[in-house]
């Protein structure tokens, strides 16, 4: 039986709305909390891990160190085949077997910021993914502090915004000491959905490094599960057997 036309388009038009809110519930300029905002990333989407380990490369790994992650292992989970890891990816001289690390001295980092950046290996195991996107998001202009910007995830960092240019400038709006979202001061290269898209990716990749094994664990719980399952519904059946006698 044909779905009636009408039937079909008022269908299509509540999916669009509820597509479109929940869309908006997820971008920080339209949420009233930032606490709120979720990350929502899929450590399974393995396109969006390649662009999260495009996007650390490009702007993070300068500073931040993967200590655990060696880039073989990166390259095996993520499908990157070798002749780009080696390009793109891969530091002069560094082989693949070697461990993510930057090439920023301590001391620099610490001179440079009041304290050197954290190996970010564990940070979303850590401190959540929700957190991170959070962080990445609700950076504003500061001018009391010496890198001219501040965090609302992290009060008084030390880390420049330097996804700026991605997502321009804006400033923290307050009603009464209360956060009532952001003004736009300066437009970035992105749109406000773009942008979310790269932080979404970006997070999902470091939720991938804090642990790379997790998906091959869910899915290997999975059919542990079953098999206790079934080992419970075998023994079962053999106590009744063993005890209809003595009943």
């Amino acid at each position: 039986m044909r779905t009636p036309e009408p039937v079909v388009r008022v269908a299509s038009i509540a999916l669009a709305l509820l597509a479109g809110a929940a869309h908006a519930a997820g971008e920080g300029e339209h949420a009233a909390d930032w606490r709120g905002w979720h990350a929502g990333n899929q450590v399974d989407n393995v396109a969006s891990l390649q662009r999260g380990a495009r996007n650390f490369f490009s702007y993070c790994h300068g500073c931040y160190s993967l200590k655990y992650v060696r880039y073989s292992r990166m390259a095996e989970d993520l499908v990157i085949p070798p002749d780009l890891l080696e390009k793109y990816l891969l530091p002069p001289g560094a082989k693949t077997t070697d461990y993510v690390l930057t090439s920023m001295p301590q001391a620099d980092g610490e001179q440079w910021f009041g304290k050197a950046p954290p190996d970010l290996s564990l940070m979303a195991r850590a401190r959540g993914t929700d957190y991170l996107f959070q962080f990445l998001k609700t950076f504003h202009v500061d001018p009391s502090k010496p890198t001219g910007v501040n965090n609302l995830a992290l009060e008084g960092t030390g880390m420049p915004h330097v996804l700026s240019e991605l997502e321009g400038l804006k400033e923290v709006v307050r009603k009464d000491g209360e956060f009532q979202g952001f003004k736009q001061l300066a437009p970035g290269s992105m749109t406000p959905a773009e942008y979310d898209v790269f932080v979404r990716d970006t997070v999902n990749f470091l939720d991938y490094t804090s642990e790379p094994a997790q998906v091959a664990r869910r899915a290997l719980g999975l059919w542990v599960v079953l098999f206790l399952l079934t080992f419970t519904w075998l023994a079962y059946l053999l106590k009744k057997e063993y005890w209809k006698d003595v009943r």
